[in-house]
């Protein structure tokens, strides 16, 4: 599969959404992503649970150490779930050979960024992971997260929404994201006890990026701020991919390379 192919079936998947009701979009938008992922890694065990009384996703890999990874799914602050995602979070264990709990926070409308936000936190607490790692919204919640808990751990952030979005500051509009799109989420996470902020979310972090996309500019800003902060900042653009890419990480070697020195940086930071 190539870039285009995969930005074809997705947006028409994207637009099969549009005028249904929030659990129908939910559940399409799951079997949309699902279509793209990988069969499990050999020996992965799959588990779903409840910590904190929040719904999680477990992914144990054979041997893996008993410390465990945070994953917060993306989709916007109202699509996504452990279904979508399971894919990436299922890889993202097999290549870090941690366990990894993919968390099944609250959606918007229903929910307040707050509430998404609490319910990441609970089960952090729960869990004490060694890293936060989180995609697009996700990526926004595991920022903010770990200011808020002042943690000390690695990041693992994919294309996220960072401070500071505007007219001014996005990049071009791209396939499956716009700048329209990237501004019409901003109200979802910009929350009343939200601090604007340049300092780093945390002083260690690995990021990915994808050529086509507006929160790239933006994201790369931060990421030269962050390093002029004193932070240790891995950062890689995956070549010609869209946001929504990692979904088919498997399927277009562009992203897979991405992916793969992505969880191969994040792996050595680990171990530090």
């Amino acid at each position: 599969m190539n870039s285009l192919a995969f930005t074809q079936r997705f947006a028409a998947g994207l637009a099969a959404l549009k005028g249904v009701s929030w659990p129908e979009a939910r559940r399409r938008y799951d079997t949309l992503c699902q279509q793209f992922a990988p069969p499990d890694p050999v020996g992965l065990s799959v588990s779903d649970e409840r910590v904190a009384n929040v719904a999680v996703r477990r992914f144990s890999p054979q041997e893996a150490t008993s410390e465990a990874v945070l994953y917060v799914h993306g989709g916007g602050f109202t699509l996504g779930s452990v279904r979508s995602h399971h894919g990436i979070a299922a890889s993202l264990a097999d290549q870090l050979r941690h366990e990894v709990i993919s968390v099944d926070y609250r959606l918007a409308p229903e929910a307040t960024y707050a509430e998404m936000l609490s319910d990441c936190q609970a089960v952090a607490n729960a869990i004490s992971p060694i890293a936060f790692t989180g995609d697009s919204a996700g990526g926004r919640l595991v920022m903010d997260l770990a200011k808020r808990l002042n943690a000390k751990v690695p990041l693992g952030l994919i294309y996220p929404p960072v401070e500071g979005l505007s007219e001014d500051t996005l990049g071009p509009d791209a396939p499956l994201l716009s700048r329209a799109d990237v501004l019409s989420l901003c109200p979802f996470y910009l929350y009343p006890e939200a601090q604007p902020t340049r300092r780093p979310p945390s002083l260690a972090q690995e990021v990915l990026a994808v050529e086509h996309d507006p929160l790239t500019a933006p994201l790369e800003a931060a990421v030269a701020e962050w390093h002029k902060a004193g932070a240790e900042v891995g950062y890689r653009c995956a070549s010609s991919m869209v946001h929504g890419a990692l979904h088919a990480h498997a399927l277009l070697p562009d992203m897979q390379n991405a992916w793969q020195d992505f969880c191969q940086a994040l792996a050595v930071r680990l171990t530090r």
